[in-house]
């Protein structure tokens, strides 16, 4: 069953409802960190609520679809928006950019951002070293680009021992500290998928901001 979201008002100021569909851990606290920074820059009162966030990728499309027929069944009203995050790995943005949108109503499309880290999410992780450093006290390499499995896993987490620290969840830990410390303008210009995802969440974060005025 969906159950209601809160009040969509709260002392005067409009909050929005946010769903996510992750497909894992590394996922679900990225998005979570960025879309809450975002909130903040923004002075946009948020609800985000995670609704599938383990699995893989299968998962995030079956409960996605479920999702969509739930909320027309209990009829609760539709969030404001929907995240989608998982990975690209070998398939590539457009191939799987294309299989979230099979998944997808007619009557949800507006409301769906799709973060298709390329090809794996640890490597949004890695993007910026000065944030690294500020983090960990050490900044990493800059990654390369491939789409070996496992690889920016093991990446992560020889960047985090080399800095000195124990990589006690495999550095993921660290995830809501390095995305607080990126320079998402830098690290936008310099990977397509992340400037993707930028664009389009503060596209609807400035419509948002916008109607509060």
């Amino acid at each position: 069953m969906i159950w209601p979201f809160p009040d969509v008002s709260c002392g005067g100021i409009l909050m929005y409802n946010i769903s996510l569909f992750a497909e894992d851990e590394a996922h679900e606290d990225f998005l979570t960190a960025l879309v809450c920074r975002l909130a903040d820059d923004y002075h946009v009162k948020i609800n985000l609520t995670s609704r599938s966030v383990r699995g893989g990728h299968g998962k995030v499309i079956s409960e996605l679809k479920q999702y969509q027929k739930d909320l027309r069944a209990y009829d609760e009203g539709s969030p404001d928006l929907i995240i989608v995050g998982t990975d690209s790995n070998c398939r590539g943005f457009s191939a799987r950019k294309r299989e979230i949108n099979q998944a997808i109503s007619a009557d949800f499309t507006d409301l769906v951002i799709c973060a298709i880290p390329e090809p794996h999410i640890e490597r949004w992780l890695l993007l910026d070293s000065g944030a690294f450093k500020t983090v960990l006290g050490k900044g990493c390499p800059a990654p390369d680009q491939k789409c070996e499995r496992e690889r920016y896993k093991c990446l992560l987490i020889e960047a985090v021992r080399d800095a000195g620290v124990v990589p006690i969840s495999g550095g993921i830990e660290h995830t809501e500290d390095l995305v607080n410390s990126m320079n998402l303008l830098r690290i936008a210009q310099i990977d397509k998928s992340m400037d993707r995802l930028l664009s389009a969440l503060q596209h609807r974060f400035r419509m948002w901001q916008q109607t509060e005025s």
